[in-house]
């Protein structure tokens, strides 16, 4: 298949990245206009290449506090709340 054949995937709006965890923040159309979620994901380097995972240790937690604020207030300033 030719790369202007296959579909686009769909892109995060925005990413906030700390150390080695990452907020994604996803864009969605509803009835009652947009809003959004968002995604927490650890990545971690194999053997095999770089992998992601949705689970987090105690040394990981800050990281997501410090990725989940900056998402949280990105969201904020966008749906005025």
């Amino acid at each position: 298949m030719a790369p202007h054949d296959q579909q686009l995937k769909p892109q995060p709006v925005e990413k906030f990245t700390c150390s080695s965890i990452t907020a994604s923040i996803w864009k969605n159309e509803g009835e009652k206009g947009a809003f959004y979620n968002v995604t927490i994901t650890r990545s971690y380097k194999t053997a095999d290449g770089c992998k992601r995972s949705d689970s987090f240790s105690l040394n990981d937690l800050e990281a997501v506090t410090v990725v989940l604020g900056h998402a949280k207030v990105w969201i904020t300033e966008r749906a005025g709340n």
